[in-house]
């Protein structure tokens, strides 16, 4: 299966800049969106500034099956890539 990445910018309380991917099984932006939001607030960063601007549409691929797992659960993955806090 085939899963859709939004590669996601954001500015953080802090001022620094947060890069992840939400992936996801829609292509629909608005709802990548409200998933970015989601996990954001679960970080404590609710404030960020999260629009079609920091959120966008960057490829389709398939994932290993522990990500398909957790977007089949909860509707996405947030792939962190750099200035994402630690689990």
């Amino acid at each position: 299966m085939d899963f859709h990445v939004f590669d996601t910018y954001v500015k953080a309380k802090d001022g620094h800049t947060m890069h992840f991917d939400v992936v996801t099984d829609t292509s629909d932006t608005e709802k990548a969106i409200s998933f970015a939001k989601e996990w954001l607030n679960g970080i404590g960063e609710e404030t960020a500034k999260v629009t079609t601007e920091e959120c966008r549409f960057c490829h389709t691929q398939s994932v290993p099956e522990d990500m398909e797992i957790e977007i089949m659960t909860n509707g996405y993955y947030i792939q962190k890539i750099d200035g994402c806090p630690k689990d």
